[in-house]
């Protein structure tokens, strides 16, 4: 690890005095369960760290009209909070799923959101892949189990984020604070694709930091889960996972958000699937064609077409579980 100058900011004003106006300069401290991995491995050289810990206004969830979660709550205490758990079950149940306990008593919300790519060549000194600075994606003609099959190209990395679809299925939006003020962006927006945005994976700035994700009050008749599959019972990624949220009127889906996670670049808004459900019974037959509408634009790679059938079961028995 390369020395650096440590602060730790007591406010949002002197954050945004610590912050750097290029990227890596300055780096925000919280959780710390992302951010010390890169900088023990020396993928990070910054010249400051700022813990940002010690700012209370970051903290904390509010209950009025719809949710209001603060950067720095944890995952623990989202997953654990009785307010999140009824009306907004896919995000209590996806936050119970992330990591080990120890890590979701340490880890943030914001922290989640805007973790940076797990993919083991990114990942690599020895391998400068386009996100990093060199010349092409190994992923696409290497190892590639765990990469993209929705909306890969230039880059094949996948979100690594599990409270991400469960927000994007809720509506949800961040609350960006810095130099020059707060501005809302929705959390659909926020996240860009490699063709969009190929060095960061959002529109954040590097003097800008997530103060807050706000939910909307979820409707009348809203139901919601939240299914992923990994390969390890803990500390582990999502291969796949299916964020759902319903919202019924009898037995009818007057409307419907699907958002895949562990298998695009963002959160992966599975639109055909939505249209397919809208305004019908779900029965075996809507459910059926919704998950095989799920996946029908995958574009695999060599290693990685079974997150096909993966993925289409995910949605399916997500959509079961609402069902009954």
């Amino acid at each position: 690890m390369n020395p650096f100058e440590y602060i730790e900011a007591q406010s949002l004003d002197e954050l945004h005095d610590a912050l750097a106006s290029t990227w890596d300069e300055a780096v925000i401290l919280a959780g710390g369960t992302d951010l010390l991995d890169r900088l023990k491995e020396q993928l990070l050289e910054p010249k400051r760290v700022v813990n940002i810990k010690r700012i209370d206004a970051l903290r904390g969830l509010q209950n009025g009209s719809g949710l209001t979660i603060g950067a720095l709550t944890t995952i623990a205490d989202l997953a654990a909070d009785d307010r999140v758990a009824g009306p907004y079950r896919v995000l209590s149940e996806a936050a119970s799923v992330i990591a080990t306990p120890q890590l979701r008593n340490m880890g943030t919300v914001g922290g989640n959101l805007c973790q940076r790519p797990r993919c083991w060549y990114y990942r690599s000194k020895e391998t400068p892949c386009l996100k990093s600075g060199g010349a092409k994606c190994w992923a696409y003609e290497g190892r590639n189990k765990y990469h993209a099959i929705f909306g890969g190209g230039p880059s094949y990395i996948v979100h690594p984020s599990d409270l991400a679809p469960a927000l994007q299925s809720l509506d949800a939006s961040v609350v960006i604070a810095g130099a020059n003020g707060e501005r809302t962006v929705p959390l659909e927006l926020f996240f860009q694709l490699p063709n969009e945005m190929l060095p960061r994976e959002t529109l954040l700035e590097a003097n800008e930091v997530v103060t807050r994700v706000t939910v909307p009050p979820a409707a009348p008749g809203t139901r919601s889960t939240y299914l992923k599959f990994k390969e390890l019972e803990s500390h582990d990624f999502a291969v796949s996972s299916c964020a759902a949220t319903l919202v019924m009127d009898g037995k009818k889906v007057r409307s419907a958000r699907i958002v895949l996670g562990g298998v695009a670049p963002v959160p992966w808004r599975a639109r055909d699937a939505e249209s397919a459900l809208a305004g019908k019974t779900l029965d075996t037959g809507a459910i059926r064609a919704a998950s095989e509408a799920a996946v029908r634009d995958a574009s695999p790679l060599g290693e990685n077409a079974f997150k096909i059938p993966l993925t289409r079961n995910l949605v399916r028995r997500a959509l079961e579980s609402l069902a009954s």
